[in-house]
């Protein structure tokens, strides 16, 4: 898939040594906006432990100009990305995998086995407080450090995938 960095990315080429974290987000919604800040803190926490990191923005561009490619490209820039922002343009990524909402997060073992498939903390549409508990980061550091996700896992929430309305 393109990336915000003019190149194009492959999941094999974000795989880190570790494991990979895959993310389903996107420039408008408010629950991904709420966490930001928490998303690309829990990222580089991560790359710096052996885990790839990724986002992808999967949204009907058309319907919801915000997540369009440009603005994809703008809000990478403004907010330092420290991993590639993909764009799954034609939406098959986010359908063969199954994404339901932004943020939904894909944490998977250093053989790509699925791990973790739960919520960045127990924040909705504003952010939980500070010291609230980092589910996702403390699920890939044990993915990480043992191959193995969490037993208990809570569901992201946050808004539907935009999905382009059939032809």
């Amino acid at each position: 898939m393109p990336g915000t960095d003019g190149r194009l990315h492959t999941l094999g080429g974000i795989a880190g040594p570790k494991g990979t974290l895959v993310m389903f987000i996107c420039n408008h919604c408010p629950y991904v906006l709420a966490v930001l800040d928490r998303i690309l803190r829990d990222a580089r926490d991560l790359q710096s432990i052996g885990i790839g990191v990724a986002a992808i923005c999967s949204n009907d561009a058309e319907a919801y100009p915000a997540d369009s490619f440009p603005r994809m490209k703008e809000m990478a820039a403004r907010d330092g990305f420290p991993f590639p922002y993909l764009h799954d343009a034609d939406q098959s990524v986010a359908g063969a995998w199954g994404a339901a909402c932004t943020p939904d997060f894909f944490g998977f073992d250093a053989e790509m086995g699925l791990q973790y498939r739960g919520r960045l903390d127990a924040s909705r549409k504003q952010a939980a407080p500070r010291d609230t508990r980092r589910d996702l980061f403390e699920a890939m550091r044990q993915v990480a450090g043992t191959g193995r996700g969490p037993e208990a896992q809570i569901p992201s929430m946050g808004c539907s995938i935009k999905w382009r309305e059939p032809a």
